[in-house]
């Protein structure tokens, strides 16, 4: 069944039982481009806005409880997810937004009328433009609701998915502390590291990226609702935006400030192209983690092989038994469309044109895809790969004795130039850098013995004082 409405376009017919309104649907025919569609993130996010605004209006006295009542609560019902259906638009739609907004003032004005037991499509006697959108424009209304989807987004999921991922590399970091490995420089044997090492310098990046997005939060929670359609805040309460932070606020339990100057937050979204630096900065670290992993992991005998990889039950299709690095890659592969995202959030942030940025949609969806990716793929990467890996004793324990770069340890005793004669004979006659030095005279069996310990180069000094 069809319903028919009219706005000032002429008529246009609509599902009966949708919530949505004449722009909405308008403005379904018109974008059918790609099938990106926004997230329940940013939903919510519109519902929480339209919330706070209409209880900052009825605190003001710009409207009255009898409809900012129903308002609050349809937006209440889109902010739990009870209408996420009723949100049908592609991200590629006007760049500022405004289908999005008036799709929510469309949808809780027909839900508040409901409520009042008018039929939809009314219009009466709650207006979406009037009272849901009362002194809001979309050009204020859509960046606030993308300063709300990333705060939320990145305090609520990418930043407890890292300090998971960052507590398990720490607890791997203090159980393998003392294991004695060969560490590689240029992919080539260096001298030793211990493994705990090695995943400690894993969990500081990752705590460093825990750092990074909590610096970018203070501008993030700095909303520019309140300017309406270009920055001067006409046709809205002078007290609107305080007000509206501090309704904003409550409802998330994150500290909402209004923007000091409007234009900046509506012309130039600056904070999402530092937050998506942020995030991928995040990416270039863990991509170094699922590879140096992956790496260690490899084999299990013709590649390094000093780490176990997981069994995940994913085997080859022609290879009986064969276990792969799949988290590694899962987590690399997201990694790669974090950085692909950045750029697009770049070229987003770059299209300000005087007092509007025109690529908002494209800028929040990037945004978001980066925030929820980062946040699945750490928990994931902690649960199925970090806690169950374990070392290779004998592997680890093989390749740290066979390096010919333990000859380091001697440069203090018999220098630069005669370790080398040892290393490189060791290598030409395959034989062990003990017998190499014996064979050239250069150091007795007791003093290698005396001065070659692995396990005290991994420390500064700890050789100096065994001398």
């Amino acid at each position: 069944m069809k319903r028919t409405e009219t706005d000032s376009l002429g008529t246009v017919e609509i599902d009966a039982n949708r919530y949505w309104g004449p722009q909405t649907e308008r403005a379904r025919r018109l974008f059918r481009i790609g099938t990106e569609r926004f997230p329940t993130g940013l939903i919510r996010a519109i519902g929480l806005q339209k919330q706070a605004a209409a209880e900052a209006n009825l605190a003001l006295g710009e409207l009255p409880r009898a409809v900012a009542a129903p308002i609050v609560t349809a937006a209440r019902e889109v902010a739990e997810g009870k209408l996420d259906t009723e949100f049908p638009l592609p991200v590629w739609q006007t760049g500022s937004g405004t289908q999005t907004n008036m799709n929510a003032n469309e949808v809780i004005a027909n839900r508040a009328n409901e409520m009042l037991g008018q039929p939809l499509g009314t219009r009466s006697p709650i207006h979406p433009n009037d009272h849901v959108n009362r002194g809001q424009s979309s050009n204020d209304s859509f960046p606030t609701v993308m300063h709300i989807a990333a705060a939320e987004a990145v305090r609520f999921l990418t930043i407890p998915g890292l300090r998971a991922l960052a507590d398990a590399l720490t607890r791997r970091a203090a159980a393998w502390e003392s294991i004695v490995k060969i560490g590689r420089t240029h992919m080539m044997d260096a001298v030793p590291i211990t493994l705990g090492q090695e995943f400690a310098a894993w969990a500081r990046q990752v705590t460093l990226g825990i750092e990074r997005l909590q610096d970018t939060m203070p501008r993030l929670l700095s909303v520019p609702q309140g300017g309406t359609a270009v920055g001067t805040g006409l046709n809205r309460h002078p007290d609107f935006d305080t007000v509206f932070c501090e309704r904003l606020s409550a409802l998330t339990g994150l500290d909402f400030t209004a923007n000091p100057n409007k234009f900046e937050g509506m012309g130039a979204h600056d904070v999402f192209v530092e937050l998506s630096g942020m995030l991928n900065t995040v990416a270039v670290s863990l991509n170094k983690v699922g590879n140096d992993i992956r790496l260690l992991g490899s084999g299990p005998r013709a590649g390094i092989g000093e780490l176990l990889v997981p069994e995940d039950g994913l085997s080859s299709s022609i290879m009986p038994g064969k276990t792969n690095a799949t988290q590694s890659e899962a987590l690399t592969m997201v990694c790669a469309q974090v950085m692909g995202n950045h750029m697009a959030v770049t070229l987003g942030g770059a299209q300000s044109f005087l007092e509007l940025n025109v690529f908002k949609p494209v800028i929040i969806h990037n945004v978001l895809q980066s925030t929820r990716l980062l946040a699945d793929a750490c928990e994931s990467f902690a649960t199925n790969m970090v806690d169950r890996l374990e070392p290779n004793f004998d592997r680890i324990a093989e390749n740290l004795a066979k390096s010919t770069m333990l000859v380091t340890a001697l440069n203090p005793h018999i220098g630069y130039d005669n370790a080398v004669r040892i290393a490189k004979t060791a290598l030409a006659d395959n034989t062990t850098l003990k017998e190499a030095a014996e064979k050239l005279a250069l150091v007795t069996a007791v003093d290698f013995e005396r001065w070659v310990h692995p396990e005290k180069m991994v420390r500064p000094g700890d050789m100096l004082a065994s001398t």
